[in-house]
């Protein structure tokens, strides 16, 4: 065996790469001193794409497919080097796999609560969180613009700056969507879209693309929901008096079963109980006196014009508008529980406030 059949052993002829691990994105093929031979075959499989960068330039991306590195196929490679047809000799360069298909399942959520006006709560403090999908469009572009020279790039080397992103998106979408928080669970997958459509730009200009984003829960502090818990049972019990001892009955029961109390317990459970009687006695007593329904929640609306919203405005509202020409039956309006923005005008609550003039007298 002659010298250069030996030297020409020492080459690496087969290029390529399988990835057993699912957060892998770039990963850089390694060999002796960055010599690669001619002729070399590379194999790019479905879901890879192969960046060549030869002395820090970029060179060339190969696609999935089988491919003989000649200078019939490698015509940029072939202007860097100078080659000539023929010219049969290793050259030195690096070259990269990126993987191109979906990562799924990544994590993003809100670290602080999002202050938002509620119409009908004032102001309240809620927090999201979902999942999301990015996968590579772009491999050129996402090597020149974030993994530069790391030989292994892996998912959490990125989701963190994407997770910033979509957490600044999603505060401003949410904080200005004008959704009443009882209203937000039917509405994620609206928000969802507006979140994604805000930060695919950004993305893009890393050379990665959101195929999916999805808001799996937006929730309120726990302290307000356990005052919604029980606002609802208070609504179910139907009568505040019979809440109160309702309570006080699962007080004195939790009272006397606790072992540590001793007699302690006994006596205050003994105690809520004579309390509880003369509660039901009163109340039989004045079983005839019912006590009025609280007042219905004032319907709020909100205002589209010039691909903007304004509000929410009560009925009053709009109605001193209405005589000042600012709101008129043509005007695009929303409240809670509607289905998409409607001409008031269509509206019979709203018409009516068109209506408060007398019309002109007939003709004498």
């Amino acid at each position: 065996m002659g010298i250069f059949d030996f030297l020409t052993g020492e080459f690496i002829d087969v290029i390529h790469h399988t990835d057993e691990t699912n957060d892998t994105i770039v990963w850089r093929f390694e060999r002796e001193d960055h010599e690669i031979k001619y002729g070399a075959k590379l194999t790019v499989r479905e879901g890879q794409a192969a960046v060549f960068v030869h002395e820090g330039q970029l060179a060339d991306v190969f696609t999935p497919g089988m491919y003989m590195l000649e200078t019939n196929n490698m015509p940029i490679m072939t202007t860097l080097q100078h080659w000539h047809h023929g010219f049969e000799s290793p050259f030195k360069s690096e070259v990269y796999f990126v993987n191109t298909t979906r990562f799924q399942d990544l994590k993003w959520g809100t670290k602080n609560p999002i202050m938002c006006r509620d119409p009908e709560f004032g102001p309240v403090r809620i927090r999201a969180y979902g999942t999301y999908t990015i996968r590579v469009s772009d491999p050129a572009q996402f090597l020149r613009e974030v993994v530069g020279t790391d030989g292994e790039f892996t998912t959490d080397e990125i989701t963190y700056q994407i997770r910033n992103n979509i957490v600044a998106r999603a505060s401003a979408a949410i904080a200005s969507s004008g959704i009443p928080v009882l209203d937000m669970a039917a509405n994620t997958m609206d928000l969802g879209k507006l979140i994604a459509a805000k930060v695919s730009p950004e993305l893009a200009e890393f050379g990665i693309e959101m195929p999916a984003f999805y808001i799996e829960n937006i929730s309120l502090p726990s302290a307000v929901e356990a005052a919604m818990d029980k606002r609802t049972a208070i609504g179910v019990a139907g009568d505040l008096g019979r809440y109160t001892q309702f309570s006080a009955a699962e007080a004195m029961t939790a009272a006397a079963s606790n072992p540590a109390g001793g007699g302690m317990g006994e006596g205050l459970g003994m105690g809520m109980g004579m309390a509880m009687a003369g509660q039901m006695a009163q109340g039989l007593a004045q079983s005839a006196v019912v006590a009025p329904p609280p007042p219905p929640a004032e319907k709020v609306w909100h205002i589209a014009a010039n691909g903007a919203t304004t509000g929410p405005f009560s009925r009053a509202s709009l109605g001193r508008m209405a005589g000042e020409g600012s709101f008129t039956r043509g005007s695009l309006v929303w409240t809670a529980g509607q289905d998409g923005w409607t001409k008031a005008n269509d509206i019979n609550e709203l018409a009516q406030l068109f209506t408060v003039m007398p019309p002109p007298p007939p003709a004498a």
